[in-house]
């Protein structure tokens, strides 16, 4: 059973919620966060990225960055840019990108169910950026970004939901790339109490994205129970900020690379590689790969269709079978040389939302030497894995659009 709890959010004011919502700390480097939150004190990433308030090349895993964040915290609630509610409530989170409409459910979800396999992984986590974000939760007292969980579908859940969101909303607002934001809050006990009892009967919820956000979670949960000796399991610091949405609401995009050199090769040696595992054929234009098995591939100033030989392909195989697996174990690794893409740092993932001209950008450039662009992984492809209790490769997913960061946040204390 998937267990979910109300929370006291802290959160903006109406007037301020569009000032405050920002992207996520991880999907953009400090020199774009700095661009973001440029001319907006009350921009969120002054708490998410507090690096962007320190001198230009600071190291982002340095103490000053994590005490500059509590301190912009505090600064945020003292002068009410953040204010707490006062009783505990759901809160629910939509969000439309052209077409695309997610709604979601904005809970606290259980350490020990992330620890006991109620809600499934499918990525390992990175021991680096694990200790930053458990060091980020501490320093804050807060969990300041939720994790982004899927479900199975549940008429009853649905249709609580849409009465909820038949009323007026609390906020309701667009950001500057065209996504709007909408935001209920759930104060009703009733309505509480049917909601907490129907994710009951869910047997487990999926990490969508934020596994280091829910490793960190149990990793502070750790830290703070050791440290209190009346620890009763009923402290916040047992669960953490979450947004749940339905399998069948949410957008995959693919998750590129792009690698720095060609291992030693020549661009000919390389292509000559390639086309042992793949059908390689030149494109007149950027190839966004509309099936299965098909890649883009950007070298030298010139597009590549590639399709992976029957050969290659088990289908029988649910991790094997992935495209993200395909490129890893046919190309990047036996013939770039990225042997462990976790930790190799020639190879660079690049986010579908940034498109083709960014693959483009990134190689044109020099710095990097080939790209390659994916058809995206299925949902079905991702419950399938997480039920398994397999994991995939890194960087398999990409979820659009992004949960902003600073409309909920969870206070541990």
């Amino acid at each position: 059973m998937a267990f979910i709890k109300p929370f006291r959010a802290l959160r903006p004011p109406k007037d301020l919620a569009d000032k405050v919502a920002a992207l996520p700390y991880d999907v953009m480097n400090v020199a774009e966060a700095r661009q973001m939150a440029a001319g907006n004190p009350a921009s969120f990433l002054h708490v998410s990225r507090p690096e962007i308030d320190l001198a230009t090349g600071t190291d982002p895993h340095d103490e000053p960055v994590y005490v500059q964040g509590r301190k912009n915290l505090a600064e945020f609630i003292r002068r009410g840019i953040l204010v707490q509610d006062d009783r505990e409530c759901f809160y629910v989170y939509r969000q439309r990108m052209g077409e695309i409409t997610q709604t979601g459910l904005v809970v606290c979800t259980s350490v020990d169910d992330y620890q006991s396999g109620v809600i499934k992984k499918h990525e390992l986590t990175r021991a680096d950026k694990e200790d930053d974000r458990v060091k980020h939760i501490d320093y804050l007292d807060a969990n300041d970004e939720p994790v982004f969980y899927l479900s199975r579908s549940s008429a009853e859940i649905e249709t609580i939901i849409s009465g909820i969101t038949a009323a007026p909303p609390e906020y309701d607002f667009t950001t500057d790339d065209g996504v709007s934001h909408t935001l209920w809050i759930v104060a009703d006990q009733t309505l509480i109490g049917r909601l907490t009892g129907l994710f009951a009967a869910i047997p487990r919820l999926y990490v969508a994205d934020g596994h280091h956000r829910s490793a960190a979670a149990g990793r502070v949960r750790e830290l703070r129970r050791e440290k209190n000796p009346g620890h009763t399991g009923r402290e916040e610091y047992n669960v953490f900020l979450t947004v749940i949405f339905p399998e069948t609401q949410l957008n995959i995009m693919p998750y590129n690379r792009a690698v720095k050199d060609l291992n030693g090769r020549t661009a000919a040696e390389f292509l000559a590689r390639v086309e042992e595992a793949f059908t390689l054929l030149p494109s007149p234009v950027p190839v966004i790969p509309c099936e299965r098995h098909q890649f883009g591939m950007y070298l030298d100033g010139r597009w590549y269709q590639l399709h992976a030989r029957d050969t290659i392909v088990d289908e029988s195989d649910t991790v094997g079978r992935l495209d993200v697996s395909i490129l890893q174990d046919r190309l990047l690794d036996p013939i770039l040389g990225i042997g462990n893409p976790r930790t190799d740092k020639r190879i660079h993932f690049v986010g579908g939302i940034r498109g083709n001209d960014e693959l483009v950008k990134l190689v044109d450039s020099g710095e990097y030497a080939v790209a390659f662009s994916l058809y995206p992984t299925s949902i079905r492809e991702l419950i399938e894995l997480a039920d398994q209790d397999r994991i995939m490769p890194p960087k398999s997913t990409w979820f659009e659009p992004k949960l902003r960061s600073g409309l909920f946040v969870h206070l541990l204390s």
